[in-house]
């Protein structure tokens, strides 16, 4: 079975800030490299995810790590630009006085080797899902709402397909080398799918679909059973 071609790729190098996308990533064990490493931890909760996400502060969106040099080698970002436009380093004491400041509580950046995830290493959906969710919510929805890892074209257009694929492995191109991913579970959505990813805004009307339509699943989460690259326009098949 062939679910279809990887349409997109998606790094976030810092927990519900804005991410980047690629045409090309390297999957590894924890996986997409680069990908969730660096979070904001709130300095007055002691629970088990002391994270600050979007759903705590929207506007956490509308900060964009970049890197100021150019050096291919290095994944992590450099610098981050604020949602006002200024730019500081990413480990200054500035950036994290503008974050705690629009929080309201003192935050502190921690670096996590194997990655800072809510569930699992690895998200994927399918546009299918997508359109689905966009045609029943009467809004034009951009996919980084749903802020995947590896978003697939499917030769069917069935939405919420990927429910089928758990417990299964997704294998990204062909031959002994593919990366392949055990899909676990599938995504059961939080309030970050109503937050505009370009300006923050809310709009209730886009969980309250997937909860109508599918019980609030939308996409699948997955853990990486063989490393290797991903690109977009790869052939991804569906093996047991």
């Amino acid at each position: 079975m062939k679910p279809g071609r990887i349409s997109a790729i998606f790094r976030y190098p810092v927990k519900s800030m804005a991410g980047e996308s690629l045409d090309s990533a390297r999957l590894g064990w924890h996986g997409l490299e680069g990908d969730r490493r660096l979070a904001f931890r709130r300095l007055t909760d002691n629970s088990e995810f002391p994270w600050l996400t979007a759903s705590k502060l929207p506007q956490l969106l509308l900060y964009k790590p970049f890197r100021l040099d150019s050096n291919g080698n290095e994944l992590l970002p450099t610098h981050v630009r604020t949602p006002d436009g200024k730019e500081y380093e990413l480990r200054s004491n500035e950036l994290r006085e503008d974050i705690s400041g629009r929080y309201g509580n003192d935050v502190e950046l921690m670096n996590l080797k194997h990655g800072i995830f809510d569930e699992a290493p690895i998200s994927v959906i399918s546009l299918g899902t997508v359109h689905g969710i966009a045609r029943e919510s009467g809004r034009d929805l951009d996919i980084r709402r749903f802020r995947p890892n590896v978003v697939i074209e499917p030769i069917s257009a069935e939405p919420f397909e990927e429910d089928r694929w758990v417990g299964r492995t997704l294998i990204f191109g062909e031959g002994d080398s593919a990366a392949a991913v055990r899909v676990t579970m599938k995504d059961e959505r939080c309030v970050m799918v109503n937050f505009d990813p370009d300006t923050a805004e809310r709009d209730s009307a886009v969980m309250q679909t997937i909860v109508r339509l599918n019980e609030n699943y939308a996409g699948v989460y997955g853990t990486v059973v063989r490393a290797g690259e991903l690109r977009v326009g790869q052939l991804v098949s569906l093996g047991e």
